[in-house]
C-alpha cells in the first residue's frame, strides 16, 4: 500500500484496547496494533476506538472520526448494540442499528474515503443463558452483510471464526467474557481483517474469513 494510506479504525473496546485518548498515536493492545505491526511504515495508522460505543455513540462522534483523514475507514460496532440490551434494559433494534451505520457510511463516502472495511460482531456465549444473546446480534450481523454489500465495503467475517476457535481453544483462551479478546483472539482479528484487505482492491466488495 502506498505510504500516503492512512488506515483509521473505529469502533468499541474491542477496537480501543486500552489505547492512551491523549496521545494520537496510541494503539491500544489489541488488534489495531497487531495491524499497525504487519503494515509497519506503509500506511499511518490511528485508533479511534472508545470502550462501551455503540452504533449511536460513534454516530455522535463521526465528525472526529472522519476528520481523522482516513483513506480506508474500518467500522467495527455492534456487540454493545446487543450488550445494553441484556445489561442496562436498553436494546437497540436491528432496523435502528442499520440505520444509523447507513448514515455514517454515507457520510463516509461523502468525505473521499477510498475503502471501507466493516468488521462483522461476534459473540462467545460463557454463561448460561447467554445463547440466546445471539437472537439480538444475528440480526445485526446481518445488517452487516448487506452494509457491505450495498457500500461495496469489504466484509471481515469473524463471528464463525472466533466460534470455532473457542471451541478449539476454550473460552478463556479466546474471549473470556465472551466479547473482549485476549491475545489470540486479538491476533485472529487482525489475521482476519489483513486477509479481507489484501483478497479484495479498493471498490471490490467481497469477504474475509477468519482462520
Amino acid at each position: 500500500m502506498p505510504r500516503s494510506t492512512t488506515l483509521v479504525f473505529a469502533g468499541d473496546s474491542i477496537t480501543d484496547a486500552g489505547r492512551d485518548r491523549d496521545d494520537a498515536t496510541s494503539l491500544g493492545d489489541g488488534y489495531v496494533r497487531l495491524i499497525a505491526e504487519a503494515v509497519g511504515e506503509d500506511a499511518v495508522v490511528v485508533n479511534k476506538g472508545i470502550s462501551g460505543d455503540r452504533a449511536v455513540d460513534l454516530a455522535a462522534r463521526w465528525d472526529d472520526v472522519l476528520g481523522a483523514g482516513p483513506t480506508v475507514l474500518t467500522v467495527y460496532v455492534g456487540v454493545n448494540d446487543m450488550w445494553r440490551r441484556f445489561d442496562s434494559d436498553d436494546p437497540t433494534s436491528a432496523l435502528d442499528f442499520e440505520s444509523t451505520v447507513t448514515a455514517l457510511l454515507e457520510a463516509a463516502r461523502g468525505a473521499g474515503v477510498e475503502r471501507i472495511l466493516l468488521i462483522e460482531p461476534f459473540f462467545v456465549p460463557v454463561s448460561e443463558g447467554q445463547a440466546a444473546w445471539l437472537e439480538d446480534l444475528d440480526p445485526k450481523r446481518a445488517a452487516v452483510r448487506r452494509l457491505a454489500q450495498r457500500f461495496d465495503a469489504t466484509l471481515v467475517e469473524l463471528h464463525d471464526g472466533i466460534g470455532a476457535a473457542a471451541a478449539e481453544h476454550g473460552a478463556g483462551a479466546i474471549a473470556p467474557d465472551g466479547v473482549h479478546p485476549t491475545p489470540q483472539g486479538a491476533a485472529i482479528i487482525a489475521d482476519a481483517w489483513l486477509a479481507a484487505y489484501a483478497a479484495a482492491p479498493v471498490g471490490a466488495a467481497t469477504t474475509g474469513v477468519a482462520p
